[in-house]
């Protein structure tokens, strides 16, 4: 197996918009335990935390 060949399908993965840009977010085992209180897709995001009023 090469150091490049694809280890797994993230297709199936869940994923949800961002609450602040609105940018899909999927589904990563760190958020594993939290997935339904995730809602932003990065620190930045966090910190403006609506600032955006219409996410795209």
């Amino acid at each position: 197996m090469s150091a490049n060949t694809f280890k797994g399908n993230k297709a199936y993965l869940p994923s949800k918009p961002c609450s602040a840009c609105g940018r899909e977010m999927t589904w990563r085992k760190s958020w594993a335990k939290n997935w339904e209180s995730v809602k932003y897709c990065s620190d930045a995001c966090r910190s403006k935390k609506g600032a955006n009023t219409n996410p795209q």
